[in-house]
């Protein structure tokens, strides 16, 4: 699998692709309907006084395209996102997935801030998407608030990400705890403690091991304010020797943290190491260019603390 679509990824999904498929949406008028297999559906209510609701538009996309032959869909928002949580859009997509055969990428809570902000979303248990389409090869999710996981096994996931303010450390323990033998691409936004981003370093230690992820070439522990502590443990992690790329992007990384990775395990073998969005010294730049010569490396972004405050690419 190509990773290099991600590099901009939400940026893309917004300007109107997703799994490499033009985003379309199912309009009202008699106009033409796309191929069903052609696009990828985006099914989306208005976030604030929607005059349609999630499960309106949902069961005319049922009625209009041949579903059967449905790739890839783009759930936007629901009604009032910032207050009703997402369980019943889980379950609309849960119950109908014999409809869906052919499904094989879903993003889920494709909303952009200047409708919803990351950490207004309020999402819930998304277990019943993995478990209801055994074939899935992409999941995205966006938005930490409310959101679950529970542990499970599922032999087709190859691309995972979470997009989160704040991922609870209650998921990221649970995505640790899958049994993902397929997965390939593996990206978390850990974000910070004041959106429920309470994770530790510790609670890695099963995804660094490598040990249920067989398959593991993309690994993102990405929008921490803990990075120098990810960093760390990312140097000594087993699971790094097999990587094509790795992100440590979007956070708080600080000198302490690229010495950490500089006195680690050697990177030289990754194709791509994104440290964008950081708090290195001049200097500390130069040595991490230095250090891996053959290495694409992203130090772009380059922030200066506010009075010793530092802040995440991604908060609220």
């Amino acid at each position: 699998m190509d990773h290099s679509e991600f590099n901009d990824h939400v940026d893309g999904l917004y300007r109107g692709t997703y799994a490499g498929l033009p985003i379309a949406a199912l309009t009202s008028d008699e106009g033409e309907t796309p191929a069903a297999d052609r696009v990828a559906w985006r099914i989306s209510a208005d976030v604030y006084g929607a005059k349609e609701s999630f499960e309106q538009q949902f069961a005319r996309f049922l009625e209009k395209v041949d579903t059967s032959e449905v790739r890839a869909i783009v759930v936007g928002g629901w009604e009032d996102a910032y207050e009703n949580d997402s369980s019943k859009t889980v379950g609309l997509l849960a119950a109908n997935a014999s409809r869906l055969p052919a499904l094989r990428s879903l993003f889920f809570g494709a909303i952009p801030s200047d409708e919803c902000e990351i950490s207004w979303i309020r999402q819930s248990d998304i277990t019943p998407l993995l478990e209801a389409f055994p074939l899935l090869e992409r999941l995205e999710v966006r938005g930490g608030s409310g959101l679950r996981l529970r542990p499970v096994r599922h032999d087709n996931l190859r691309v995972l990400r979470f997009e989160a303010g704040g991922l609870p450390a209650e998921v990221v323990r649970a995505v640790a705890a899958c049994d993902l033998p397929a997965l390939e691409y593996l990206e978390l936004w850990l974000g910070v403690s004041e959106y429920d981003g309470d994770a530790s370093a510790a609670d890695l230690a099963p995804i660094l091991s490598g040990e249920s992820l067989p398959a593991l070439r993309h690994l993102g522990l990405q929008d921490s304010e803990i990075q120098d502590e990810v960093a760390a443990a990312v140097a000594a992690a087993p699971v790094v020797a097999r990587l094509e790329s790795l992100a440590l992007s979007m956070g708080v990384l600080t000198d302490e943290g690229a010495e950490a990775l500089l006195s680690g395990q050697p990177l030289t073998h990754l194709k791509r190491l994104d440290l964008h969005h950081h708090y290195l010294t001049d200097e500390m730049v130069k040595r991490v260019e230095a250090a891996f010569p053959g290495v694409e490396v992203d130090l772009s972004e380059r922030e200066e603390p506010d009075e010793d405050w530092r802040y995440v690419a991604v908060a609220e």
